[in-house]
């Protein structure tokens, strides 16, 4: 087989497990610290939707890793893309289970989401691997930080969703450090404004579709 159409099997291969297959976790599911409270009807429907926006962000976080490994010409570099994907597997699998939990689904826009953020992981990727790691960096301090305030609307009987978002906002810092560390570069303003316009288009949207 040709191994320069390896990294478009292996993107195809993650799309369709990212989207079509059950995701599994290789660290176990944060736990609250107290025991569960019970949750009214609107704090059931109101942790699910951002339960269920946490759960596209992940679907976009596969995506955009996933393009950018494939498109990078550093071996290295797309072995710790890879790595990061996997980690962010977790996540996918912790906010799926916590969807089911909760009696709800996720966005029924994912194969959208997916394909969206892999055209901006292409792109970010094409650009020059200080540019793509830029890219990376960015987007998890704003993943960062709209997992902050999720812990601040999540309702306070709902233990379990916050700790899965804890562990996720953790997990999403030190990604954007390891960013950092490998040399990535500065993005320009706008783009940095383009990116939140988007994610406030795709919170706004998964929150409800």
């Amino acid at each position: 087989m040709n191994r320069s159409l390896d990294p478009l099997l292996e993107a195809a291969d993650s799309a369709l497990r990212t989207l079509f297959a059950r995701p599994h976790a290789s660290r176990p599911v944060p736990r609250a610290t107290e025991p569960p409270a019970e949750l009214g009807a609107d704090e059931r429907r109101e942790a699910a939707a951002l339960m269920r926006v946490n759960h596209v962000g992940e679907i976009c976080a596969q995506a955009l890793y996933t393009a950018q490994a494939a498109v990078t010409r550093d071996p290295a570099l797309r072995e710790q893309l890879l790595h990061a994907a996997h980690e962010e597997t977790d996540h996918l699998a912790w906010t799926a289970q916590r969807l089911q939990e909760l009696d709800d689904r996720p966005s029924l826009l994912n194969p959208l989401w997916y394909a969206g953020a892999f055209g901006l992981g292409l792109l970010a990727g094409r650009l020059g691997d200080p540019l793509s790691l830029g890219f990376v960096a960015e987007t998890e301090r704003q993943v960062e930080a709209h997992l902050d305030s999720h812990l601040s609307r999540l309702p306070e009987g709902d233990g379990a969703s916050r700790a899965i978002v804890a562990q996720m906002k953790e997990d999403e810092a030190r990604h954007a450090r390891w960013a950092l560390e490998e040399g990535a570069a500065e993005l320009p303003a706008p783009a940095k404004r383009l990116m939140r316009a988007a994610a406030r288009v795709m919170t706004t949207v998964a929150h409800r579709v």
